[in-house]
């Protein structure tokens, strides 16, 4: 499957994560997205691939009062509980299948597919997007973000934290590769585009020299205040890219 990530990154990667578990924010990234996804093609239900610890699904499940399973593979329930228990719907509310994606076999169809921070981690963009599209329904949604290192964002990543840096596929953060390969695919309505006006961010910055984390933060308060009198997206800053189409 060319992941660029295993099993015992991921158990690390949770293990080494504070504040988990919160009620999630109305403005939380692309639930506005989602709350005009889901009625405008009347969703009724919703898979959430590598998305542990399951805001989307949680966040769906309560306020658009649909049936959301939760796809991953590593899942820890007691941190899924928290999380339902955080937002108030009852535990076990989120279905979930703890599977490896490239060869589990599908038991139901979903009429809207998604997953944020995931396709980047393969080296094989074409078979990650498959995968998603073998769970949709007939004219499901399909709904896919990933982050965008092509700019500012991805050069502090390669610069201060190469490690995190090298997790990811860069080749993929391509807005003409990701149409092309939805279009060979048979998916139709594609849409793909630079999301988010700026953001910069660094993973476990705490960890970080003093200096980078300054430069970091005088970077962002810079570019975070011409944003606002330019508020356009660009792939030289915009932190994220959407992908969205229809089976």
């Amino acid at each position: 499957m060319n992941g660029l990530t295993d099993k015992e990154f991921w158990l690390n990667y949770w293990e080494s994560k504070t504040g988990l578990v919160f009620s999630i924010p109305d403005n939380y990234p692309f639930l506005s997205l989602l709350k005009k996804l889901a009625p405008t093609n009347q969703v009724k239900n919703l898979l959430e691939i590598g998305g542990f610890p399951g805001y989307y699904s949680v966040w769906a499940h309560k306020n658009l009062k649909i049936k959301t399973d939760l796809l991953d593979f590593v899942i820890h329930p007691k941190i899924l509980h928290d999380l339902e228990k955080a937002n108030q719907i009852a535990e076990g509310s989120v279905g979930t299948i703890e599977a490896d994606l490239f060869s589990y076999t599908p038991v139901g169809k979903y009429d809207l597919v998604m997953s944020n921070g995931l396709i980047e981690h393969f080296q094989n963009t074409t078979e990650i997007i498959q995968k998603h599209t073998q769970f949709l329904s007939e004219n499901g949604i399909l709904f896919i973000s990933l982050p965008n290192f092509q700019g500012l964002n991805g050069w502090f990543q390669k610069t201060f934290d190469r490690d995190n840096y090298d997790k990811h596929y860069i080749e993929s953060m391509d807005l003409v590769y990701l149409r092309n390969i939805c279009k060979n695919l048979g998916l139709k309505d594609i849409e793909v585009y630079y999301s988010g006006r700026f953001m910069l961010w660094l993973e476990n910055e705490n960890k970080q020299p003093a200096w980078v984390q300054a430069f970091r933060k005088s970077t962002w308060f810079t570019l975070k205040v011409f944003s606002k009198f330019f508020p356009f997206e660009t792939k030289a800053l915009s932190p994220y890219i959407v992908i969205t189409a229809r089976a």
